[in-house]
């Protein structure tokens, strides 16, 4: 069980987070962890400032154009829970992708933990490829619900 903290200090902080992500404020963005923080993302577990660092280059490097927009946020203890969508454009399309993150805070309002879950094939769908990488994109998609089809 975590540390208890005052849950309206999470939510407005985590509200502040995703604004900088938004105005791509990294500077800002990166005070809002502990310098010994953790980043989980699928297949990938960074730490410290400088793996914050890189998973912050990486995401940019994909979307450029960010909006969040919350479905629904649990707070208990020292952890903040978050469903949300991420609008972006990637190439020349507009896109909504499913995420889930879990914040945990340490005693100093700090993010000692993100954990941050999605679908990196909904990811790769939408990255504009070229013509024969986004026809083996779309065809393991496709294999990966087969079976699911109503």
């Amino acid at each position: 069980m975590g540390i208890a903290l005052d849950p309206k200090k999470i939510r407005v902080l985590a509200k502040d987070l995703d604004d900088a992500i938004e105005r791509k404020d990294i500077e800002a963005l990166v005070a809002y962890f502990s310098t010994e923080c953790e980043i989980r993302l699928p297949g990938r577990t960074l730490t410290g400032q400088r793996g914050l660092r890189k998973a912050i280059d990486w995401m940019y490097s994909y979307l450029k154009e960010i909006r969040l927009v919350p479905v629904t946020i649990l707070i208990k203890d020292d952890t903040f829970f978050e469903e949300f969508i991420v609008k972006t454009r990637l190439g020349d399309r507009e896109v909504e992708l499913n995420q889930v993150e879990v914040l945990v805070y340490d005693e100093h309002y700090k993010v000692k933990s993100l954990r941050l879950y999605f679908d990196r094939l909904e990811l790769a769908e939408n990255i504009p490829y070229n013509f024969f990488d986004r026809l083996l994109v779309r065809r393991v998609s496709r294999e990966s619900l087969k079976g699911l089809e109503e």
